[in-house]
C-alpha cells in the first residue's frame, strides 16, 4: 500500500507541475498589460511602470515563472507584505494575497461538498441496497422510477423551486447561508441545509440506480451463489459477500462526484447566492483579476488530485489487485 501511495503522490506532483506552467504561460503571455488592470483605467504611465516593477512584470517571462513556482513552495516577497508559501500571488483588485482569499472562502465551500456528499450517499445506498433487496416488487419499481424521475433535475432549475416554496412563499426556513461551524453548529447547519438538499436530490437518483445495479449483479456472481449453496442465510450473503464487491464502481463514481461538486460550486453558489470559491472565480473572471483565477484553478485542481488520490486509496482497499496494477 506504501508503494502504491508514493506513485500516486508521485503522479500527482508531477501533474500539478504542468498544470501550474500551462496556467502560467496561458494567462502571462495573452496580449494585455497586467500593470494597466491592477491599476486601473484613471492610472497615469508612472504609477503603471511602478506596479510593472513591483509585481515583476518588467522581468523576462521564464524568470517570473520561476518566481512564480518558487513561491508557491518557499513564499515571496512584494511591497504589500511577505506572502507565505503557498503563494499564489496578489489579487489586482483587492490587493489581498490571493491563497488569504482563497482560504476565506474554502469552509464554505467544502462545507457544501462534504455535506452533501454525506447526505445523498447516504440515502442513495440505502435506497439502492433497499430496491434490490426488494428486486421486483412495488418497492423496487416505486424506488426505480423516483430515481429516473429526480436524476432528470438540475440545481437551478430545482434551487430557485425549493426557495420558492420553503423560503419566500412560506417562511418555513431563512435564506441560505454561511455560519462557521465552529461558531455555531446548529447555524451551520441550518443554513445550508437547502443546498444540501437540492444536491441530494440530484445526486441521490444516480447513487441509488448504481447500488441496486451493482449489487443485483454481485448477487449473481459464484461466489455469492457458493454461499447460498451452503445454506448461509440470505441476509449474510447479501451483506458479507455481496456488499463489498458492489462498492467497487460506487468508489469510482464518488470520485468523479467530488470534482464534480467542486467544479459544479459556481452553479451552486451562484443560485443561492453563497460566497464561496465558485463564486469567487466568477468575480475574478468579471474583473480581470488574473492572479486570483489563476490562483483558484490551481487550488480546484490541486483539491480534485488529492481527492482522487483519497479514492484511488480507497479503491485500492476493497479491491487489493488494484494495488498490483
Amino acid at each position: 500500500m506504501l508503494q502504491f501511495l508514493i506513485r500516486r503522490l508521485t503522479g500527482a506532483v508531477v501533474i500539478m507541475f504542468l498544470i501550474g506552467a500551462f496556467t502560467f504561460f496561458l494567462f502571462y503571455t495573452i496580449p494585455q498589460d497586467f500593470a494597466e488592470l491592477a491599476c486601473g483605467k484613471t492610472c497615469t504611465p508612472q504609477n503603471i511602470a511602478v506596479i510593472r516593477e513591483n509585481l515583476g512584470l518588467d522581468k523576462p517571462i521564464t524568470a517570473q515563472f520561476w518566481e512564480f513556482m518558487v513561491g508557491i513552495v518557499a513564499g515571496r516577497d512584494f511591497p504589500v507584505g511577505h506572502c507565505s508559501a503557498p503563494c499564489l500571488g496578489v489579487s489586482f483588485s483587492s490587493g489581498e494575497f490571493v491563497w488569504d482569499s482563497i482560504m476565506d472562502r474554502f469552509p464554505l465551500t467544502l462545507s457544501l461538498t462534504i455535506g452533501g456528499l454525506v447526505i445523498f450517499l447516504v440515502v442513495g445506498l440505502a435506497t439502492g441496497l433497499l430496491a434490490a433487496w426488494k428486486r421486483g416488487t412495488p418497492v423496487d419499481k416505486a424506488v426505480s422510477g423516483a430515481s429516473m424521475v429526480l436524476s432528470s433535475f438540475q440545481i437551478y432549475f430545482l434551487g430557485p423551486i425549493v426557495l420558492g416554496a420553503l423560503v419566500y412563499s412560506t417562511g418555513w426556513m431563512d435564506n441560505p447561508k454561511y455560519v462557521p461551524f465552529t461558531q455555531d453548529p446548529v447555524g451551520w447547519f441550518l443554513g445550508l441545509l437547502i443546498p444540501w438538499v437540492v444536491m441530494a436530490t440530484i445526486f441521490t437518483a444516480q447513487y441509488t440506480r448504481m447500488a441496486r445495479s451493482t449489487m443485483i449483479e454481485q448477487l449473481q456472481e459464484e461466489h455469492v451463489r457458493t454461499a447460498r449453496a451452503k445454506g448461509m442465510k440470505q441476509r449474510y450473503v447479501f451483506f458479507r459477500y455481496a456488499w463489498r464487491g458492489s462498492l467497487i464502481p460506487i468508489v469510482t463514481i464518488i470520485g468523479m462526484d467530488l470534482s464534480a461538486l467542486l467544479g459544479g460550486a459556481v452553479v451552486t453558489e451562484m443560485t443561492f447566492d453563497l460566497a464561496g470559491i465558485g463564486r469567487l472565480a466568477v468575480d475574478s473572471s468579471l474583473t480581470k483579476d488574473l492572479p486570483q483565477t489563476m490562483g483558484v484553478m490551481l487550488f480546484g485542481a490541486f483539491f480534485i488530485l488529492i481527492l482522487n488520490i483519497i479514492v484511488d486509496l480507497a479503491y485500492a482497499y476493497i479491491d487489493p489487485r488494484v494495488r498490483l496494477a
